[in-house]
């Protein structure tokens, strides 16, 4: 079973820095996507940033420019680098794991997500 296991998180004031980190334990397939999502209190989870099989990154226009989303292939972890955080960026934040799908490949890519980490930032 393919386990995700998000780390990092916490507290911090506006204009400071967290920095999250994702792993996925026995994948079972080839990778299609990572990336880490949010949702903050009374809404929908939302797309933060992804990272595709081929390289590619998107950020949500909300935080281009601040965060930052790198990959350690060696160790299979997704870093997402938070900077100039604002109370916006509150919320909990999932991290996941879209692997080929044997049917439908990466069109429909089997999803797995984290149990999520809860971002705080405040004065």
């Amino acid at each position: 079973q393919v386990q995700v296991v998000e780390s990092g998180g916490g507290s911090a004031q506006p204009g400071g820095s967290l920095k999250l980190s994702c792993t996925a334990i026995n994948r079972t397939s080839v990778t299609c996507e990572l990336g880490w999502y949010r949702q903050a209190p009374g809404k929908e989870r939302d797309l933060v940033s992804t990272i595709s099989s081929s390289g590619t990154i998107t950020y949500a226009d909300s935080v281009k420019g601040r965060f930052t989303l790198s990959q350690d292939p060696l160790k299979k972890t997704l870093h997402l680098q938070m900077n100039s955080l604002k109370t916006e960026d509150t919320g909990e934040y999932y991290c996941v794991v879209r692997l080929w799908d044997p049917a439908f490949g990466c069109t429909r890519p089997r999803e797995y997500w984290g149990q999520g980490t809860q971002v705080t930032v405040s004065s």
